[in-house]
């Protein structure tokens, strides 16, 4: 059935806020849109190998696999005898940990830590989750272990890579083909239209311990967030944003709260009239155009609106709820830049992209 994204989003946000209070050198991987849920990565798992369509995800940092499709024991394949669990809000999983090879297009990691379910909830349409987050995040994750070394720590250690940096390149989930690419190891310059603006790690808790940044937003000439600390998460949907700004937005669009969809909901004439919606980060303006606010039109069902009236014009910015970050910038965020998540040097970089003015929403 259809699924409350800002409801799953949200729950999402303030349990990760919770959690954290208490041979070749680089490769590109293909990555897939799975409507609304987020982007796939095909990771093969073993020896014979067998692909999984893994959830790429920032704010986790352990992999798993057992959803749609179950796990195969190979050659590679060593029980630790130890248990894994994780919870993402609304979605959770628990299981056994395994020791197993991992292929990601030309590079290869051994005996690394994929937890393999025997329980999960909310993961729909995928087999697992591909979790690229700091390694801070497994801590406490597995049992009789402090840290996991994540599935970048490896690729790095292992030498397969000379940084630990990802490259993060979506297609929009509106374009025919909803595609995009990972980068292991670097960034591929090809896919930006602009230079690369970075910006450090946050220094406040508990943002500090995932992907989390600093920024400003504006919609027109007007601020509706001064500077706050929050994440940056390819597995949540929507752009998620302080109560106050939330409802500074809402007034100022227009804009009214849809009861089926849960989003804010606008007619043709206020869409006509929206202004952009500016993320300040590291000193420089990332603009989102009117049609980078809007959910795609042609895809409403997705989210509940069983009219099917792609006239229907709903707004991805929602309200993040009380005590937790600042912001979430989720994949209709992402869609529009090149991101890159750089562990070496404890920043994140954003730029430009042949998508960035798209009006394909």
């Amino acid at each position: 059935g259809v699924t409350n994204i800002v409801a799953g989003d949200r729950a999402r946000a303030q349990a990760l806020h919770q959690a954290a209070k208490i041979g070749k050198q680089y490769a590109n991987a293909s990555i897939t849109n799975v409507a609304p849920i987020g982007y796939t990565i095909q990771v093969g798992i073993g020896s014979p190998m067998k692909h999984y369509g893994l959830l790429v995800d920032t704010a986790s940092g352990n992999t798993w696999i057992g959803a749609d499709q179950d796990y195969t024991i190979t050659s590679t394949s060593t029980g630790t005898g130890n248990t894994v669990s994780v919870s993402y809000g609304s979605s959770n999983f628990s299981g056994k940990e395994y020791l197993d090879t991992i292929t990601l297009s030309s590079l290869s990691i051994s005996n690394q830590s994929i937890g393999v379910a025997n329980k999960n909830e909310g993961f729909r349409g995928v087999d697992g989750v591909f979790g690229i987050g700091p390694v801070s995040l497994t801590k406490g994750t597995v049992s009789n272990t402090d840290i996991v070394p994540t599935i970048m720590d490896n690729l790095f250690n292992q030498k397969s890579t000379h940084s630990e940096i990802i490259g993060v390149y979506f297609v929009p989930v509106s374009e025919k083909v909803a595609t995009g690419t990972l980068t292991f190891g670097g960034w591929n310059s090809s896919l930006m239209t602009s230079d690369i603006t970075y910006t450090p790690i946050t220094t406040a808790s508990p943002a500090c311990n995932y992907w989390g940044i600093d920024q400003s937003i504006t919609y027109g000439d007007a601020t509706i967030l001064s500077s706050a600390a929050g994440i940056v998460d390819t597995a949540t949907v929507l752009i998620l944003i302080a109560t106050d700004a939330f409802n500074t937005y809402k007034t100022a669009t227009g804009a009214t709260l849809d009861e089926t969809t849960g989003l804010l909901k606008i007619t043709s004439d206020q869409y006509s009239s929206l202004k952009p919606l500016i993320f300040t980060i590291g000193g420089t303006a990332l603009t989102l155009t009117p049609n980078a606010q809007i959910w795609p039109r042609s895809m409403n069902s997705v989210i509940g609106d069983a009219s099917g009236n792609s006239d229907n014009i709903y707004l991805i910015v929602a309200d993040i709820g009380s005590e937790t970050f600042g912001f979430v910038s989720g994949y209709t965020f992402l869609e529009r830049f090149y991101s890159i998540f750089d562990t070496t040097n404890k920043r994140v970089g954003f730029a430009t992209t042949a998508y960035t003015k798209s009006i394909s929403n």
